[in-house]
């Protein structure tokens, strides 16, 4: 199970994408690095399991039974993901609300 510092790490680079991308074609909007970063997580959740931050951190996003978390769960988890309550509040286990509300976990690599 993927611990809190690599769950921040990969968030942060992503973030950080998803902010020079913003920066240079939408002059920093805020709500353009949202954006970027919610394309980027249901993307790549949804069809690898894992974003480039993931990778990066060595962390990918599972069912709890093991299968790939797929399209659906990308997208609500994403949506709850980008509302940060969520994921700020979770349980023992190191699973965020979006990660309940899906049955998913990240798991190291």
């Amino acid at each position: 199970m993927a611990r809190a510092g690599r769950r921040i790490l990969g968030i942060v680079i992503d973030w950080t994408i998803a902010l020079v991308i913003s920066n240079f074609a939408f002059g920093g909007n805020q709500w353009a690095t949202l954006a970027i970063f919610a394309a980027e997580q249901i993307l790549l959740i949804g069809t690898l399991g894992y974003s480039i931050g993931h990778r990066i951190a060595g962390i990918h996003v599972v069912r709890l039974g093991g299968g790939p978390a797929g399209p659906l769960a990308a997208v609500v988890r994403t949506l709850l993901l980008c509302l940060v309550i969520p994921a700020v509040i979770f349980d023992p286990d190191q699973r965020g609300l979006h990660d309940k509300a899906m049955n998913t976990i990240l798991i190291r690599m």
